[in-house]
């Protein structure tokens, strides 16, 4: 538990601070559940969202509210995404001992932290806050949500269903806890006042959550590269970048950014492209995009996650029939090349590289430009060109012939955690590379016992290598 902190009197920190003791009684009723006691929770909390009915209401209301993505992307995040998640977590033991390891005599026992402050943004606020909240009650701590504004009804909707749920099974509705008027001043005192930080939103939200105070968990900026090898099912990548560049209408952070293409295929694979539905745009249409995406060097919160034909519509130029992202040809990184960011739109930047050692170069300056430590994909049916561009980019996760906004915070089709959080590591300037899930949000107790056969240090020679010790003797 955090120690006790001297709080400000003003109205944010005292409402906040009310919040806070709630959550801390709730949290304390269920400090010693059990295991059973603790999934049967999680179990309800999923349910009460994610049936088919309700799903359908809270895919509604959350486009009516933010007017952002689309029904079918957030049908899919609540009605799947939440059930994948559980599935992907119920069978982990989260209570007493979770680990042992006989080699060293050592047994892990999972502690609660206590109270979890999360930050939901409105790109994602229809599952985010369903699966950071069975995150947090897996390992028995409490969660309060500081919402988007402009998601703050769906986030009360969705944390009302949970918390009804809870009280029919017979636990404390403040597990969860949604902040109804959320501002930036409560989401800082919230991250000041709470256990832990659970950070997902935009890089100055979650640079205040590392300056809390307060242990935190962020994530980093995403500017997904997909290199397409020589090697590639040209109709199975085109399908899938097609399929990740427009789920949801790019509202996720690991929406295909830039697509890499070697010189061998790229006339064909460009083609491909063009028959899902992506539209080339010219130098002129890329000029009039550019002033629409940004506006004063910042992503135009106007466009972000909308339907292509709108984006058009607002450049001021004519969209055919069908087209559903834009393919904008780029060869320069940096902010002078926008398009090599981040653009939480329907459109991809696309480069042409003479091989795949010039991708893997290509893929680090693009991402050292932006979104370093998130995420890249390949898609390639050679393990060598595989293996040889994790080895080469300064990234946390590879998504090797999977649609990448689908794929690296966990699906149905892999074996990555199920999760909205993801850690980029040191190139992200975050603390972890993780698939964030409840093994983040709790505390851990080693016991050591003596092992059997006290171990010996070896002799000189053995341990540090005879041709060490000769070179260093010379």
């Amino acid at each position: 538990m955090a120690t006790a902190l001297k709080i400000d009197d003003s109205a944010d920190a005292v409402e906040i601070a009310g919040l806070v003791a709630r959550s801390r009684v709730a949290q304390a009723q269920i400090e010693h559940y059990t295991q059973e006691q603790v999934d049967r929770l999680i179990r309800a909390m999923v349910w009460a969202v994610a049936r088919e009915d309700v799903a359908e209401m809270i895919a509604k209301h959350t486009v009516e509210e933010t007017q952002l993505g689309n029904y079918d992307g957030k049908y899919l995040k609540i009605f799947r995404k939440t059930r994948a998640t559980l599935m992907d977590i119920i069978n982990d033991k989260s209570v007493g001992i979770i680990e042992e390891d006989p080699v060293r005599n050592i047994v892990k026992i999972a502690k609660p932290v206590g109270v979890i402050g999360a930050l939901s943004p409105s790109t994602n606020p229809e599952a985010t806050p369903v699966i950071k909240a069975i995150s947090a009650v897996k390992g028995r701590n409490s969660i309060i949500v500081a919402p988007h504004p402009r998601a703050k009804l769906t986030n009360k909707l969705i944390c009302d269903l949970m918390r009804a749920a809870l009280v029919k099974m017979g636990a404390p509705a403040d597990l969860v806890i949604a902040i109804e008027v959320p501002s930036v001043p409560k989401t800082n005192e919230l991250m000041k006042q709470c256990d832990r930080v659970l950070a997902t939103g935009g890089s100055a939200m979650v640079t205040a959550a590392y300056s809390s105070g307060t242990p935190a968990l962020g994530v980093g900026v995403g500017n997904a590269v997909i290199t397409v090898d020589e090697t590639a099912d040209l109709d199975d990548a085109a399908e899938k970048i097609r399929i990740s560049k427009t789920l949801d209408l790019a509202a996720s952070c690991s929406s295909d950014n830039a697509v890499v293409l070697v010189d061998a295929i790229y006339d064909e694979m460009l083609a491909k492209l063009v028959h899902q539905g992506g539209y080339i745009v010219s130098e002129e249409e890329k000029a009039l995009l550019q002033n629409v995406i940004w506006v004063d060097g910042h992503i135009n919160a106007k466009v972000v996650a909308q339907p292509a034909e709108m984006i058009a519509g607002v450049a001021g130029f004519g969209l055919p029939e069908g087209k559903r992202f834009f393919i904008v040809p780029e060869t320069g990184v940096g902010p002078e090349h926008p398009f090599s960011g981040e653009k939480m739109t329907v459109t991809m930047a696309l480069y042409r590289v003479k091989d795949l050692d010039e991708a893997i170069a290509l893929t680090n300056r693009i991402q050292a430009y932006q979104g370093q430590g998130h995420s890249c994909g390949i898609y390639s049916q050679s393990d060598e060109n595989i293996l040889k561009l994790a080895m080469g980019t300064k990234t946390s996760r590879v998504m090797v012939n999977q649609p990448q906004s689908a794929s690296n915070s966990g699906n149905l089709w892999n074996g990555m955690r199920q999760t909205f959080s993801l850690g980029c590591g040191s190139w992200g300037g975050n603390g972890t590379n993780n698939n964030i899930t409840w093994r983040d949000l709790i505390n851990e107790t080693w016991v050591s016992k003596p092992l059997a056969q006290t171990k010996v240090i070896p002799s000189d020679e053995e341990l540090f290598g005879k041709d060490v010790i000769d070179a260093m003797a010379s």
